[in-house]
Formats: structure tokens, C-alpha cells, sequence
């Protein structure tokens, strides 16, 4: 049995606008072809915040303007960006798996993904996800007086919209996504950690939200029973002492020695943070001999084979 990798894509490997994202994506879709190529099944999970803020914003300006457009739920939003970041990259993939002679037996395709969560997750009040573009002070003030949006400053780059950041429950295309990865089709999904929904009965509703995508990446590698977690992000290992004279990349590490590292403070809530816990969740949930790896996209091959990244496995 081929194994099962689900790569979670960090935004460095998509791009802010869409002629950037085209060009990105065709160096993305290299490695992860090249995982294809070494008979690994791949799914694929990515974030989507700059895109989503930026349709968000120009759907609400454009709702204003009194041309007809109407105003567009956040839900919708997102539905939106997992389709255009899909569509980017799968052509990108289905190019690259032709340029090799891959495309007889692979393929590619782009799930529109809703992700159910619980209308009182306290996350609701307490938004904390940033999206969209970056605003001084003064700007920011003034779209939350006109919008009613909340802002937060972010890491000294300036001001973003927040909002709230609800945990994933239940994947809903979980079961297709399924069928789609036993036909060796690299799939697509949990873009932008999903499209938000809660259940009302045996209705499903859309919900202003964002869900992080390497908490949905790791629900979802969870249900698909993958046997590797990769998350690709802008370094190659994780540190301790992150940006200090003594910091340290970590080629390994274990369960209790990253709840140690959490509790120290050691990685940063808005990066590192998130990517580790999310890990941490694949492990406990999935069966014996999984395992996951953080790493950069350039070394998603190397990293599998065991030559870099950090490799997170329980004690």
C-alpha cells in the first residue's frame, strides 16, 4: 500500500495577487509532484488569508457602491478563495504531472471543503484570527467605525481585521476526499482550514469564521487514516531560541518534549505555535507509527527520506 502523505501549504507558497499566485505555484507544484513521482498518495491543505481578505474587502466595497452588487457572507468568501487558489493549483499540478508522463494514472482536483464547528465555541468572543491586508492605526479605526470589524496590531507590521477562529469537529467531504485519494488523485481541500459550517439539524449554515488550516490539515489527515503529517512552512527545521544567538534547529522531537517547549513559550502563537500543536493533535488521535514533519517546501522529499526537517514522533 502507497502511503499517505497530507501536506498542509504554508503561504509562502501561494502568492498575494493572482498573476504572483500563478507564478508561485508552478515552483510549488514541483516538490509535490516529486512526492507523486515516489508512488506517495498526497492531499493537500493550504491557507488562504491574504486572498480571502482581499475578496472579503472588495465585495463589501463593492456592496456599497449601489451597483447592485450584494453583500457577501465571510462563508462565501472563503467558499471563493478555496476555489480560485484551487484552481491555480491544480492546473499547476495537472501540468507538472503531464510534463513527467504522470497524468495516465494521476490526477488532480480541488474539493470545495466545509468544515463543521460549534456555534459556542468561545472563540466567538474572542476573534483572534488576522486576515487581509496590513493598516496603520488610523486606518484600521476607521473601517472598524464604518464596518463594525475588529482589529488587532500584528507583530509590529501593522493592523489587521481578526476574527474569530473556531476549532474543526467534522470534515464533511471527508468520505469523497477519500474515494478521490484511493484513485491517485492529488486532492485539494481544507482550503483556508475550510469553509466554516454549523449544523441546524440536518442543515448545514455557513458562519463568519476562519479555522486554521493545519488544525483542519491535521483533522482531516486524521480521518483519512495518512500516515505522515508534513506541514511546509518558510524554514526548514523548528527552532528553540528562535532568532536568538543560541538558537537550536531540532531534528527531532517528542510529544513531551514539545508540551515542555510549548509551556516555555518557545513557539510564537501567530507562526511556530500552531504548526506544532496541530502535529501534536495527528499524533495522539491516529494509530501507532504515524508520524509528523515541519519543514520547507524546497525539502519536502528530503525531508520524508529522512535528510532535514524536524520529525515529530510520540515518546
Amino acid at each position: 500500500m502507497p502511503k499517505k502523505v497530507f501536506i498542509a501549504l504554508g503561504g509562502n507558497a501561494l502568492g498575494s495577487t493572482p498573476l504572483e499566485q500563478k507564478q508561485i505555484v508552478r515552483k510549488t507544484a514541483k516538490p509535490i509532484v516529486d512526492l507523486v513521482e515516489k508512488g506517495y498518495q498526497v492531499i493537500i491543505g493550504h491557507g488562504n488569508g491574504p486572498q480571502v481578505g482581499m475578496i472579503n474587502l472588495a465585495m463589501d466595497y463593492a456592496s456599497q457602491q449601489n451597483i447592485g452588487t450584494p453583500y457577501m457572507p465571510f462563508a462565501e468568501c472563503g467558499a471563493m478563495s478555496q476555489g480560485y487558489i484551487g484552481y491555480h493549483l491544480q492546473q499547476a499540478i495537472n501540468d507538472e504531472l503531464c510534463a513527467r508522463n504522470l497524468n495516465k494514472n494521476h490526477g488532480c482536483a480541488t474539493i470545495v471543503t466545509q468544515v463543521v464547528v460549534d456555534k459556542n465555541d468561545p472563540a466567538f468572543l474572542s476573534p483572534t484570527k488576522p486576515i487581509g491586508a496590513f493598516y496603520t492605526q488610523q486606518q484600521a479605526e476607521v473601517i472598524q467605525k464604518e464596518h463594525g470589524f475588529h482589529f488587532m496590531e500584528d507583530a509590529g507590521r501593522g493592523y489587521r481585521r481578526v476574527i474569530p477562529s473556531p476549532k474543526p469537529l467534522e470534515i464533511v467531504e471527508s468520505p469523497i476526499i477519500k474515494q478521490l485519494v484511493e484513485r491517485n488523485i492529488v486532492v485539494i481541500t481544507v482550503g483556508g482550514g475550510g469553509i466554516p459550517v454549523i449544523r441546524k439539524g440536518n442543515l448545514l449554515e455557513g458562519i463568519d469564521a476562519v479555522i486554521d488550516k493545519d488544525n483542519s490539515s491535521s483533522k482531516l489527515a486524521v480521518e483519512l487514516k495518512a500516515d505522515i503529517l508534513l506541514i511546509l512552512t518558510a524554514v526548514d527545521k523548528v527552532a528553540i531560541n528562535f532568532n536568538k544567538p543560541d538558537q537550536i534547529n531540532l531534528d527531532k522531537l517528542t510529544l513531551s518534549q514539545a508540551q515542555k517547549y510549548i509551556s516555555q513559550g518557545q513557539f510564537a502563537k501567530g507562526s511556530m505555535l500552531p504548526k506544532v500543536e496541530a502535529c501534536l493533535n495527528f499524533l495522539k488521535e491516529s494509530d501507532k507509527g504515524v508520524q509528523a514533519i515541519i519543514t520547507s517546501l524546497e525539502n519536502a522529499l528530503s525531508a520524508l527520506e529522512g535528510k532535514t526537517g524536524t520529525r515529530i514522533i510520540s515518546d
